[in-house]
């Protein structure tokens, strides 16, 4: 009997082209870079991938296109474990892709969705036993909203928590803000969405990621903060997409929020200290070492 927590991502599949320069460019200049370098990205992806390897029995629904980019994705995903039988290839759309300038430690991104855009409601429908035999569901907003929306409302239908990485922004409607059970956006995310009409009926579902200032929360209409840990950092790229990832799989396995935070929090400072944001995602045994030592 399969007793792991079983985590269904719905999200975006990218090939990452990753560019590291001592110095970012600023509106019309050129500069040098000092290396390039494909890597597995996305969203989706990347938080299905942190899901595993924290010991989640995943299965993704995605799209990648036919083309190499695709082929070689899908065949890291395996590699994973994760359960791809609801990524479709496109024929039509290339495999999405994020361009990453990498400086002083610090990141800028431009995606460009392709097949990612063909992930649509009636994709969610050809895959529903997923959706329902799932312990909870993780999205994201590289796909395309009305998606998310669809995807959080079939699992309000079935009693399936949700958790949306409300990344990249946009403004969300109504019913998804009342049905979505936690979102986890970073401080500038949190910003915009305090900006909504709404925002004091979603207060308590907010799970704000912070950088090096850690975490907050509140839990039982009491505020929280989780501190950062002081690790060696690489690439931030994919700390986002790790504590998701770590976060949905300890509610998946009955933890509190402040022990899933914790845990999270402990494997996004992990994933920093690599290049890469899938290559830096750590493993249970990594994340379990590290909080003992610490």
């Amino acid at each position: 009997m399969n007793n792991q927590p079983k985590v269904c991502v719905v999200g975006s599949i990218n090939m990452d082209l990753v560019i590291e320069t001592a110095k970012m460019p600023q509106q019309g200049e050129t500069v040098l870079g000092e290396s390039f370098a494909t890597y597995p990205g996305g969203k989706g992806a990347n938080q299905a991938v942190a899901a595993a390897r924290l010991g989640a029995d995943v299965r993704l629904i995605g799209a990648v296109g036919n083309d190499p980019f695709g082929k070689t994705l899908m065949s890291r995903l395996q590699k994973e474990g994760i359960n791809i039988n609801g990524v479709i290839n496109d024929q039509l759309l290339p495999t999405g892709v994020a361009n990453i300038i990498l400086s002083d430690k610090d990141n800028r991104i431009i995606v460009a969705p392709g097949a990612n855009s063909a992930i649509v409601p009636a994709v969610i429908d050809k895959h529903d036993l997923i959706i329902r035999q799932s312990h909870i569901i993780l999205l994201q907003l590289e796909i395309p909203l009305e998606t998310v929306l669809y995807t959080v409302k079939k699992a309000k239908q079935y009693d399936i928590p949700v958790v949306v990485n409300p990344a990249p922004f946009q403004q969300l409607p109504a019913k998804l803000l009342e049905y979505t059970t936690y979102f986890t956006p970073n401080e500038l995310e949190a910003k915009a969405m305090s900006n909504d009409p709404l925002y004091t009926s979603i207060e308590e579902k907010m799970i704000i990621t912070l950088g090096k200032e850690g975490v907050s929360f509140i839990e039982n209409g009491k505020k929280q903060h989780v501190e950062s840990f002081n690790v060696d950092v690489k690439d931030t790229t994919g700390a986002g997409d790790t504590f998701n990832g770590a976060f949905v799989t300890c509610l998946a396995k009955g933890l509190s929020i402040a022990e899933a935070v914790e845990y999270a929090n402990a494997a996004a400072a992990l994933s920093i200290t690599k290049v890469g944001a899938q290559e830096g995602m750590p493993t249970k045994e990594m994340v379990e070492k590290f909080i003992q030592e610490r």
